[in-house]
């Protein structure tokens, strides 16, 4: 610990990104659930124009045409979104706004977005952990209750992160009504990939909270947007730490390029589709391998071989130049977290996979 740090930073347990390699035109990068397709063309253009001489000015604080273009795309109302520099940061306002509450427990799944952890250290927000069910599904009846501490907060991923398992409509909706002094937040980052937003649910519960991205399903993990829906009252709470911290969180050019994405409906939906197509091809490919293949709703496939160990597919795909995501937490270690490619993508993945499978049986 060095003599100049915060008391409280030797302690923090930051998040761990996967892996983002020096030369990655040598290797399949598989591991990070980027889009395998670029973004809007409109978008790439609104960037290119916006980079001019205003610069020089600062960007709107707000983002409000941003904001009011994401709002008429969901039939929300303006200051029911809050954009922020990628979702991270606004799970972080979300966090300090919604979930510091008397020393009261935030709940979230044992299995999730390590990122959820780190914030509650940073924080220091008191948190339980409840375990999936033996199928990598959220319990709901475990968030309903009876709890012996009214809860300060509810976070989840859907689908959920790493095992791409959705929950329905209707279960999200239970556990806001059994919670209603409760914020429920869910992290939707994958759910353009098949699930159904929990946006629908924001009019009849006022508790509800949404997290976008604009990383995944509209392809702009490098310029960092993304949004938080909710009621107005909810928002206004986020937005107040938000302008505690930074008043500028997006720039000219990622404003620009946000909102002309948000508004290429047609490219965003065509993408969309190309994923999930794939997705389910690879998933079949990938059972005739001998994999078990958890169903997803994301962007990517969660799956273990019975035979090998997981961390040892890992370095063997390495080796060959394929990067997938393999987790060290006890329950999850024998899975590998592979992101949906192109079908080339799929195709050399699969050769490659075949080839380490072929010669382990033959050894």
């Amino acid at each position: 610990m060095s003599r100049l740090w915060s008391d409280h930073v030797d302690g923090l347990l930051p998040y761990v990104p996967g892996e983002q390699p020096a030369q990655p035109q040598r290797l399949l990068k598989l591991n990070t659930n980027e889009h395998p397709y670029g973004p809007s063309p409109r978008a790439l253009q609104a960037m290119r124009d916006a980079v001019n001489d205003d610069l020089r000015l600062y960007p709107d604080y707000d983002s409000s045409q941003l904001c009011q273009a994401i709002a008429t795309l969901h039939g929300l109302r303006a200051e029911q979104i809050l954009v922020g520099n990628g979702s991270d940061e606004v799970l972080a306002h979300a966090f300090n706004a919604l979930f510091l509450r008397q020393g009261r427990p935030l709940l979230m799944p044992d299995i999730s977005y390590s990122f959820y952890r780190t914030y509650c250290g940073l924080y220091r927000i008191p948190h339980k952990l409840l375990p999936l069910a033996d199928d990598f599904t959220i319990r709901v009846e475990d968030y309903i209750g009876p709890h012996e501490v009214v809860p300060a907060g509810i976070i989840f991923a859907n689908p959920n992160a790493p095992t791409g398992i959705a929950l329905p409509l209707e279960a999200i909706a239970a556990i806001a009504s059994a919670n209603p002094d409760s914020a429920v937040v869910v992290d939707e980052a994958y759910v353009d990939f098949g699930a159904d937003s929990a946006i629908a649910l924001l009019r009849e519960h006022e508790n509800i909270a949404v997290i976008h991205t604009l990383s995944k399903s509209r392809a702009l993990a490098g310029i960092r947007v993304g949004f938080i829906a909710g009621n107005a009252e909810l928002i206004r709470g986020v937005q107040r730490v938000k302008d505690s911290f930074n008043s500028y969180p997006l720039d000219r050019v990622a404003q620009a390029g946000a909102m002309a994405s948000i508004l290429d409906e047609t490219h965003f939906r065509w993408a969309c589709r190309q994923v999930i197509d794939e997705r389910e091809s690879l998933a079949g490919a990938l059972r005739d391998l001998g994999f078990e293949v958890l169903p997803s709703q994301a962007n990517f496939l969660f799956a273990r071989h019975p035979r090998y160990e997981g961390v040892v597919i890992h370095a063997a795909l390495r080796e060959r130049g394929v990067l997938v995501r393999h987790f060290s937490n006890p329950r999850i270690a024998q899975f590998l977290r592979i992101t949906v490619g192109t079908p080339d993508d799929s195709r050399r993945l699969c050769d490659s996979l075949e080839a380490i499978l072929n010669e382990w049986q033959q050894a």
